[in-house]
């Protein structure tokens, strides 16, 4: 039991992690391979505009496992899990009709499966998968724990998605800024209107092939070097 509040608390604390994303979701799923001694621990997640599933983090080093296509809603046992937002547990993945990547799991030796959903405020963000090379049933413990996991890992998800939305947000707004100030630049200078001030800075940008944002800073760097000379 204990194996397992560590690894709640590890996940839990990940929160508040100053790591990549990247680099957290594999620490999810080798923290959750490791307390549930899972062949195959998986995490995809939910593309919002595609509806698919992908595979983003795996502790697996098969190249044929982590290169598996993406499942739509609905589609093989984790678009069901996805679609119906509760766990399923296959006895062995190799019979199951429903399993779409069976030539996968006869070479990589794969047999039980269980899957989760990861929700937050009731909105899918992804699925876990643990797969076991032997028969496993697995316990009502056991689901709670990985509930748990789950329940923990998708807050943590979904606070880097908010961060990583906040921030280019934020780049965003400070672009239009300088774009706004490099306008008004151009226009005192050359006694031009906003449009035309406009058109010439994405002018700039194709012709230099430099992004909107640093042809900007480069007219306001201009314009206060000539100040200050």
């Amino acid at each position: 039991m204990k194996e397992e509040l560590d690894a709640i608390s590890q996940i839990s604390e990940l929160i508040i992690s100053d790591k990549g994303f990247e680099d957290v979701l594999r620490l999810i799923v080798n923290i959750t391979a490791q307390v549930m001694k899972s062949n195959i621990c998986s995490l995809m997640l939910l593309d919002e505009k595609k509806k698919v599933l992908e595979i983003k983090a795996t502790q697996s080093v098969s190249e044929a496992y982590n290169k598996k296509p993406p499942l739509k809603l609905g589609e093989g046992i984790a678009g069901k899990v996805a679609l119906e937002k509760k766990p399923m547990i296959i006895s062995d993945v190799r019979k199951d009709p429903h399993y779409r990547n069976k030539e996968i799991a006869e070479k990589e030796g794969l047999c039980s499966l269980v899957s989760l959903p990861l929700m937050v405020r009731g909105k899918i963000v992804g699925v876990l998968n643990l797969y076991t090379s032997e028969p496993r049933e697995f316990s009502e413990d056991d689901i709670k724990t990985l509930t748990t996991i789950t329940n923990q890992a998708a807050v943590v998800i979904e606070n880097y998605r908010l961060l990583t939305a906040s921030e280019f947000i934020k780049e965003e707004l400070e672009t239009r800024k300088k774009i706004e100030r490099a306008k008004g630049f151009l226009m005192a200078e050359y006694n031009i209107n906003e449009e035309e001030a406009y058109r010439r800075i994405q002018k700039y940008s194709m012709n230099r092939q430099k992004s909107m944002k640093e042809i900007a800073e480069a007219i306001i760097l201009a314009w206060e070097m000539r100040k200050k000379g």
